[in-house]
């Protein structure tokens, strides 16, 4: 054997003796960088295990704060929870809110509902819903915007 042959088997010696070391110690480890990924507090030997239990929290969904009911956001006041029942069963309380009507309105928008989106007979609570939104939300005078004042004016170029 060759001088040269020698020293390339004794590197190669070298290299796998220091593979077999980083393996032993890969597997004394618990399996290394692989167990860390799969998960990361393998390696952390100061952390306690601990059990949480979770209760379940109980939501009033019928709350009222600050004269608001919480989950729909309508003024709470007498025949509330009856448009509450009625009306939001098929869209949410804002689409009510932005409709300000007069009674006869609603009255008509309410019998369109029947008549086309299956809307149950209300009954009774025809009238308690009505007048729950005339005097809850009652109808706007919107106009036109306010007349701009104060501007600057600039001129378009070509």
């Amino acid at each position: 054997m060759t001088k040269k042959e020698d020293a390339f088997r004794n590197q190669v010696k070298k290299v796998h003796r220091l593979l077999a070391l980083l393996f032993v110690l890969f597997v004394i480890a618990g399996g290394g960088i692989i167990s860390y990924m799969v998960n990361p507090n393998v390696l952390d030997f100061m952390s306690k295990s601990e059990t949480v239990a979770i209760a379940p929290v109980e939501v009033d969904e019928d709350r009222i704060e600050n004269g608001i009911h919480v989950r729909t956001g309508l003024i709470d006041a007498e025949g509330l929870m009856v448009v509450v029942n009625n009306c939001t069963n098929c869209h949410s309380s804002k689409l009510v809110t932005q409709n300000r009507m007069n009674a006869e309105r609603w009255n008509a928008t309410i019998k369109w509902m029947q008549e086309t989106q299956n809307l149950w007979d209300l009954g009774r609570n025809q009238e308690v819903i009505v007048n729950y939104l005339v005097t809850n939300y009652p109808p706007k005078a919107k106009g036109r915007r306010a007349v701009l004042t104060d501007i600057d004016w600039y001129e378009l170029e070509d």
